[in-house]
Parts: structure tokens; C-alpha cells; sequence
């Protein structure tokens, strides 16, 4: 199992709706709005890499509102 914190921005005043599609989305663990940088911090897993990737590529860049996504694999020291 893989995961990662895909950390999103949104266009103004849209980050409401922006977290509670994300949540929808399966593979998202959690969907939360935040201030700072991002208005969006997404948990999400994947059985591979290349899911993950197709999770984020696919499903989440497409939400309307999105302007940029970060993705940050979870690893385990």
C-alpha cells in the first residue's frame, strides 16, 4: 500500500468545495481545508505507485476549482 499527502490550491473562495468533492474520490483517506500555501491537504492510498499516480493525474486534478496539486509519498524511516 502506498500513500501520500497531495496538497492542493484552489481558486479563491472555492476550497469548500474543492475538499468535499476530493472526499468522494476513492482511494482519498481525507479531504481538509487549511490556511497557509494550500487550501487543501488530501490523504490518499493506492496498491502502487503508478495507481497512485493515476489517482492524483485522473480523478483529483480534475476536480473544477483546482489550480495546482503537490504530491507527497508517505515513507517510512
Amino acid at each position: 500500500m502506498v500513500q501520500a499527502y497531495i496538497l492542493v490550491q484552489s481558486n479563491v473562495g472555492r476550497s469548500a468545495e474543492v475538499a468535499l468533492a476530493i472526499r468522494e474520490i476513492p482511494g482519498v483517506i481525507l479531504a481538509e481545508g487549511v490556511t497557509g500555501p494550500y487550501d487543501v491537504i488530501v490523504r490518499a492510498e493506492a496498491d502502487t505507485v503508478d495507481e497512485l499516480g493515476q489517482l492524483v493525474v485522473a480523478q483529483v486534478q480534475q476536480v473544477p476549482g483546482i489550480t495546482r496539486t503537490v504530491t507527497c509519498p508517505v515513507i517510512h524511516l
